[in-house]
This record gives C-alpha cells, structure tokens and sequence, in this order.
C-alpha cells in the first residue's frame, strides 16, 4: 500500500507532462537561421559611370595649306610607323609660290648690290640704299614662308599608332588646317574618359585606383588609375571629365571602345564603417533600418542608421560593431530574443 501510495505523484507528473506534450506547451525547437559576420569596410561608396576608351595621345593632322589632294596612302584602323608619309597635296601651286620668293629674292640681291656701289659713288642718297636693304630682307622672309608651307604640304607621322578616322578623299578641294586624318599613337598606351557630377569630382584626387570593364571583353577587369582630374566643368553638359590610364593591359584595344568605369575615390581612406549583406535588413524608413544581431543563441532586434548601399551589401554609420554576427536568411520570421539555430545552409521560405 505504501508502495502504490508513492507512486501516484509520480504517475500524475508524466499525465502532466503528456497532457502538455499534446496541448504544445513545451518549449519550440529553436528556429534555423543563417548568420553573416558584420565587416569593416571603406567610408565612402566607389563611383560607378560610363566612359569611352581612347588613345592617350590622339593627333588631328592636316595640311598647313589650302589645295587639292593628291594622295591618301592609308585607310581606317592601318598601323603607321613614325616617319610614314600619310597624304600628300598637289604642289604645283605651292612649288610656282616658292619659285616666285625665290626670284624676287634674288632681283632685291641685285638691286642692292648696285645700290651699294651707287652710293659709293655717292649717286643715291643713305636712305635709298636702306630701302633697298629693307626690300632684300622682305622677300628673303617671304621666300622662308613660301619654303615652309612647301613643308608642310605633306602629312607625315610623328609616332608610331594607328589612324582613327580619314576625314577626306583625294582629289579632294581642302581649306588650310582642314582635319584630313585622326592619328592615335601607341606611345602612351590607352585611357577611358568619363564625365563625373560636382558631387563625384570633389571626392577624386590623381593617384586614385580604377576598374575598367569592356562591353567588347566582358570576362577581363583591368587595372588603371586617375591621371587627370578636370577643374572646370564642361560647358555643354555639367560635367567634370576625368582620365583614367590603363595599367599594361595584354589584349588587343581599339579607340571608341564602350568601358564601364569604377573609382575607388580617395574619400573612400578617409574613414572606414561597417558593412553587413543587404538581407539581414528587416525593415527599414530612409536612413534607419532594423536587423537582428546573435547573442548568445538568441535573436536580439537592433536599430542601425544606414550611410549607403553598395552592391548586396548595406554600409551603416552606427548600431553594429565590426566582427558582430548578424542574421541573414530567417531574418524576417524572427520576434526580439526569440531562440535560434545556426545552419550552414540558406534557409528558404
């Protein structure tokens, strides 16, 4: 009897307990989540645009006189080597020109010669013969001129590159300096220009490092730095343009290429802040957001200010600490301290 006595209680309990397995009122499992370890990163967000690839140095040439051209001896996209005779114009004009200095150079020689022994012999006055000294020296500069526009009725190239554009055809009628070739020289290598906002310039100093993704390569990213930084803007569109020097890149590059610009602006070193995966925001109103944070095994909501979004990653100016593990997938089912469990598998749903 004493024996059954004590064994009631006991049997009441496991009733209990079962009577609360089935009615649920024993803890929940812990809910899977996945959890991202929160990191520091630069303060400021990479510029982002678009540019077009050219050639560091690229040369409009043309001819010093107006005329007819009478060849063209390259295409669109042919290599030239320096020294390369690129077009030339007719120079029956200019040769007559230059004959024409010539002659009434030599004529002023001679009219000061005798000059010179008339006034000797005392025939024509000081002043005479200084007028005679003063004609010698006018055609003498009239017939460098005429020299010197001969020279330049031939296109030659200065650098080894490669013709861009061929703006004319032979037989041609040109004005003097009309553009008859666009040259881009290999010398220098290749650079990307791109026009930046007021708000974009003032962060970007020369030195700055830069990506550059080609539409034409779109598996390469090369490297490259900023080598000019424009300090006015351009009238016609209110941009500022910056250039950025490709770093020895071993493919193949044509002038007009489409790039896709990133600049890691020298702002970016000036601080740093904290940067956690876009999914751990639950909710979020302008600069302020929520996400939960891991401490020890439970979910605790915390409030954070957002600074920018950069890419699938959220860069917060206060509210979580470099190295904190914050909840990623499962983020949006969780309650303030409710208890969790770390899994190494997205959680779906």
């Amino acid at each position: 009897m004493r024996a059954l006595f004590l064994s009631l209680p006991l049997l009441s309990i496991l009733v209990l307990q079962a009577c609360a397995e089935s009615n649920g009122e024993l803890d929940t499992p812990a809910t899977p989540v996945r959890v991202a370890k929160a990191q520091a990163g630069p303060g400021a967000p990479p510029i982002r645009t678009n540019g077009m690839l050219a050639n560091k140095d690229e040369f409009r040439l043309s001819f010093k006189v107006g005329g007819v051209i009478r060849r063209i001896s390259v295409n669109e996209g042919d290599s030239v080597r320096a020294g390369q005779i690129l077009a030339e114009i007719e120079q029956t004009e200019i040769d007559a020109q230059v004959e024409q200095a010539r002659q009434a150079h030599e004529k002023a020689q001679r009219d000061l010669q005798r000059g010179e022994r008339l006034y000797a012999d005392q025939v024509i006055s000081l002043e005479q013969l200084q007028d005679l000294k003063t004609q010698t020296a006018v055609t003498e500069a009239a017939l460098r001129a005429a020299q010197f526009n001969r020279n330049y009725a031939t296109i030659v190239a200065l650098h080894d590159g490669t013709v861009l554009r061929r703006l004319a055809e032979e037989r041609e009628l040109i004005a003097p300096g009309a553009p008859i070739l666009e040259l881009g020289a290999k010398d220098e290598g290749f650079v990307v220009r791109a026009g930046l906002a007021d708000r974009e310039i003032v962060q970007v100093k020369v030195g700055d490092r830069a990506e550059v993704r080609l539409d034409a390569l779109p598996d390469r990213t090369l490297e490259g730095t900023v080598t000019e930084v424009a300090s006015a803007a351009d009238p016609s569109s209110g941009l500022f343009t910056v250039e950025v020097g490709l770093t020895a890149p071993d493919v193949a590059l044509k002038s007009g290429l489409v790039a896709k610009l990133t600049i890691a602006p020298s702002a970016a070193s000036w601080g740093s802040r904290v940067y956690v995966p876009i999914a751990a925001i639950v909710e979020g109103e302008g600069d302020r957001a929520s996400v939960f944070v891991l401490e020890k095994g439970h979910a605790r909501r915390r409030d954070v200010n957002v600074a920018f979004i950069e890419q699938d990653h959220v860069a917060l100016q206060a509210g979580i600490e470099a190295g904190e593990q914050v909840i990623t997938d499962g983020a949006l089912y969780l309650e303030d301290g409710e208890e969790i469990s770390i899994v190494k598998e997205a959680v779906s749903g």
